[in-house]
């Protein structure tokens, strides 16, 4: 697809990517500051983070747990083995592998951490804008599929959407420690400040342009929509292009993070060769 630098009418009020409308509201959304799980708790041990106390199950001694302890204790971080139950109630039925790491919760970075992160590495921006994703599996999983794939950073908004919790970090199999994540107010306006700053916005849409004919090369940031409604109108309207995922069976959307996935990872085709 061609940058003329004319703006594609998106007037319409189409859901875009509906990517998993006919899932499920998901549950409410859990407590900020718990890692779960054995990966994603060594993940979060490599940063350094400001780990509070680390909560083992009694009796869980094997290989990769004892390895976790041994290195949160020469961290000097608290230790503390209890009741299975007590993590079970701690994660409010997640599961956590027997051990579950407590913080001061998440340290989000603004916008211009993630666009120095790309200046840093001498790369094109990218980056990852979610308007209004309220899964904590999917925005885990697209945290995992960012990290992996070569994004600099995601944005998230403050309001109607999942923040990083607990599902989120354990999901993300432990990405979220290595991943630049923005909160901004307004997804919208946060889009035409990118776009001051030279970035090229696509809407992931499923009337869009083929994503495989779409040159995204270029400092670009890539818009997602939420399970059930997809993009808002208004962001839709300040993008620059629509890009898409060609469909060939019966069922014509994708999951959010299944269509993330494949997403970037053109983009990480085109970018890397």
């Amino acid at each position: 697809m061609k940058k003329t630098g004319m703006r594609r009418d998106l007037s319409t009020d189409r859901e875009g990517v509906r990517m998993g409308g006919t899932e499920q509201r998901p549950a409410p959304i859990d407590t900020e500051g718990l890692t779960l799980g054995r990966n994603a708790v060594r993940e979060l041990l490599k940063t350094g983070a400001d780990i509070e106390k680390i909560y083992v199950s009694k009796g869980e001694r094997d290989g990769s747990i004892s390895v976790l302890v041994a290195t949160a204790l020469e961290a000097r971080i608290p230790v503390v083995e209890v009741e299975r139950s007590k993590l079970d109630k701690m994660s409010g039925g997640v599961r956590h592998q027997g051990i579950i790491a407590v913080s001061s919760g998440v340290e989000y970075s603004t916008v211009d951490d993630i666009l120095s992160l790309a200046e840093q590495r001498g790369e094109k921006p990218l980056v990852i804008l979610l308007d209004g994703v309220e899964d904590p599996h999917n925005l885990g999983a697209i945290i995992r599929n960012a990290e992996c794939l070569g994004a600099h950073g995601i944005i998230i908004p403050k309001r109607r959407a999942v923040g990083v919790t607990a599902t989120v970090a354990r999901a993300s199999a432990g990405a979220v420690s290595h991943v630049k994540i923005a909160k901004v107010t307004n997804i919208q306006r946060t889009v035409e400040d990118l776009k001051e700053r030279g970035l090229w916005i696509y809407a992931a849409d499923m009337d869009g342009e083929s994503i495989y004919k779409t040159d995204m090369k270029g400092a670009c940031a890539l818009v997602l929509g939420s399970e059930g409604d997809g993009i808002s109108r208004l962001t839709k309207q300040s993008c620059d292009f629509c890009v898409s995922i060609p469909m060939f069976g019966e069922v014509n959307s994708m999951n959010v993070s299944c269509a993330s996935a494949v997403m970037l990872a053109e983009i990480a085709r085109q970018r890397k060769g």
